[in-house]
């Protein structure tokens, strides 16, 4: 009988090698997310919105996260801004475990880390854009001096020195969501997370929007864009492709 010593082949040590490389968190990332499911409970079934997910962003990217209705990409934005856990997974963000944290720890995460950009501006109707601006300073325990000093820097930054004291129903789609931008700037975050950003704009002014983007990234901000919209995925420089929880495809456009 045969006392050979079983030796696994080239294409088996490959996978092992990248079964062990899903599981490690890269601590050089700004985000490294590691097996990630999001489950949800619908009476007596559960339905899996992400599978085992692993991908990592590095301090300077700009990625567009693009899918179908109901491919999880929307569950993944959650997620990355900390407005949901996962049900199994790990996921670090500036170096910190944010899927072990508490509500109140989230919550500081999300104020001082992500910078929110939503479809619809989520802006006061009857607050200035500088107050606008000032709200996630605020709730960070800015005093009012600095706080109307990183506002007015923050409108700069997107070319609205010149509206500081208008409301929004004093300023165009575009201008409206250039005010969004510069509150999700304010804090100087880690991340700039953008949802559908130009879902309720124009051509031009979704063109325009996007060119700002492009600037911001030139600028060192890392941009996370999520889209349905392929033009707006294009304008990334890296496309993560979600179909039914996973992720189809991770490619470098630029």
């Amino acid at each position: 009988m045969s006392d050979t010593t079983y030796a696994p082949s080239v294409t088996e040590k490959i996978f092992q090698q990248e079964e062990t490389n899903s599981r490690r968190h890269d601590t050089l990332a700004l985000i490294s997310m590691r097996r990630i499911w999001k489950t949800y409970q619908m009476g007596a079934e559960a339905v899996h919105a992400l599978h085992g997910v692993s991908f990592d962003v590095h301090k300077g990217e700009y990625i567009a996260i693009i899918g179908p209705s109901g491919s999880g990409k929307s569950t993944l934005m959650n997620l990355i801004g900390c407005l949901d856990t996962p049900s199994e997974g790990e996921y670090w963000l500036n170096a910190k475990n944010v899927s072990e944290m508490d509500d109140d720890e989230l919550a500081r995460i999300r104020n001082q880390e992500v910078g929110f950009v939503f479809q619809t501006f989520n802006l006061l109707a009857r607050a200035t854009a500088l107050h606008n601006v000032e709200l996630p300073l605020i709730y960070g325990g800015i005093g009012s001096a600095q706080r109307h000093e990183m506002a007015k820097k923050a409108l700069s930054a997107v070319d609205l020195s010149d509206r500081v004291m208008h409301r929004p129903n004093e300023l165009s789609g575009g201008q409206r969501q250039r005010v969004a931008i510069a509150r999700a700037l304010v804090n100087h975050p880690s991340i700039l997370l953008a949802d559908e950003p130009t879902g309720a704009l124009d051509t031009h002014t979704s063109s325009e929007i996007m060119d700002l983007f492009e600037r911001l990234h030139a600028e060192g901000n890392t941009i996370i864009v999520v889209t349905h919209e392929p033009d707006i995925a294009k304008r990334a420089h890296r496309i993560l492709s979600i179909r039914d929880g996973l992720i189809e495809k991770d490619e470098r456009v630029k």
